[in-house]
């Protein structure tokens, strides 16, 4: 955090004063370092984001190698706690540099963001070594399949099966919640009994699908999991965007002791996506945007990411700022300092009034009571889920 530099007189003889550095690039002490190992992918899931600018498949081999990024953590990132997210394309494509990296950073956690066509095949080791999976999955099976192909949502959940003992940390389902029809069973499904998930997130799809009846729709499955989660105190109902509304309502001091305030979508503050080309970019859906790019691990040099509040954006003048802490950045770049006033009114609004909804919603339930009588599994896992670290945007 910046804070005002002292005052100096300097004699007339005197140097001109050096002017102040760049801000720290890194709020807090945290950093992901998200590498792409690449842009390729073995599905075509319709709402890719990185189908915007034609960024996915265009960079399919790394153009960097692991000294490089040895050298550039070393400058910018050394006195950090590391975590690195393999995230892609398909980051288990490119199998080589995701064992390198792990291999030659065996301080850091490590996550994989991945379609889970292919998690079988990394090795034993790999796969204990991993703190969180994030699997893409968009609900049941009609609905996975609709948008990434006939037989994926199976093929997903058996690979996960047979690989779940020998991952060291959890899974979590994430869920792009694109269809306005998806319904309450299907999410619910992916968290119950025999199923390889630990923990279900979702991420409401930036995309213009909350027209008519839409967000109602929406709305309507919201309660059900919200009645479902303070249903029982004595076991949690493990889904993230509730647990972390819960924590930030509760026990706000634990965004400032941990992000310096900064608990929500992370491209402002401790994210670094890397390409395969070395560019760095704040955030994964705006790799497409030259004026978005903040370092080069090539160059070895890293700039404050671009991705910053802006007074544009309304954000600490609505009711569930002391929560949502601002919510995706992406979205709320684009719809309030670049003023694309569509998307504002077709994205940004309808999922921000679902964020404020949820909001009401959970506090319906009397949430300080129901922690009150919460069991202590149950309390632990509110207050220091490791997953709120690895999701885009947290609540």
């Amino acid at each position: 955090m910046q804070t005002e530099s002292p005052i100096h007189f300097f004699p007339a003889t005197a140097p001109a004063p050096v002017p102040p550095s760049d801000p720290d690039p890194i709020v807090g002490g945290r950093v992901e370092l998200q590498l792409l190992t690449t842009l390729k992918c073995n599905l075509k899931c319709s709402y890719c984001s990185l189908g915007v600018g034609e960024v996915l498949g265009s960079q399919i081999h790394v153009e960097y190698d692991v000294e490089q990024l040895t050298a550039f953590i070393d400058k910018h990132l050394a006195g950090k706690e590391v975590y690195v997210t393999f995230y892609g394309g398909e980051p288990t494509l490119n199998k080589p540099l995701l064992l390198e990296v792990m291999q030659r950073f065996p301080r850091f956690r490590f996550q994989l963001q991945t379609n889970a066509t292919l998690i079988d095949h990394l090795p034993d080791w790999a796969l204990g070594r991993l703190s969180n999976v994030l699997a893409s999955i968009d609900g049941g099976e009609a609905t996975t399949d609709a948008y990434r192909g006939r037989g994926i949502y199976r093929q997903v959940i058996k690979n996960l099966k047979e690989v779940r003992e020998k991952i060291g940390g959890s899974v979590t389902a994430r869920v792009t919640w694109g269809n306005p029809d998806t319904c309450f069973e299907e999410l619910d499904q992916l968290v119950g009994d025999g199923m390889p998930f630990d923990y279900l997130y979702w991420q409401f799809v930036a995309d213009e699908m909350y027209a008519g009846d839409s967000v109602v729709k929406r709305q309507a499955v919201l309660v059900r999991l919200i009645d479902k989660f303070f249903s029982r105190s004595d076991r949690l109902y493990p889904l993230i965007p509730l647990m972390g509304m819960l924590r930030n309502k509760l026990f706000p001091t634990r965004a400032q002791e941990l992000y310096a305030g900064r608990a929500q979508c992370r491209v402002s503050s401790h994210l670094l996506n890397v390409m395969p080309s070395g560019e760095i970019y704040p955030c994964p859906d705006m790799l497409y945007a030259p004026d978005m790019k903040m370092g080069d691990v090539k160059g070895n040099w890293l700039r404050q990411s671009p991705l910053q509040l802006s007074p544009a954006m309304p954000c600490q003048g609505c009711e569930a700022y002391s929560w949502c802490r601002g919510n995706c950045m992406k979205n709320l770049h684009i719809g309030y300092v670049k003023q694309d006033e569509r998307y504002r009114r077709n994205v940004v609004e309808p999922i921000c009034e679902l964020i404020r909804f949820m909001g009401r919603e959970i506090d319906k339930h009397q949430p300080q009571a129901w922690f009150e009588q919460a069991a202590l599994p149950v309390r632990k896992q509110i207050m220091d889920c490791e997953v709120y670290e690895y999701v885009e945007i947290m609540p």
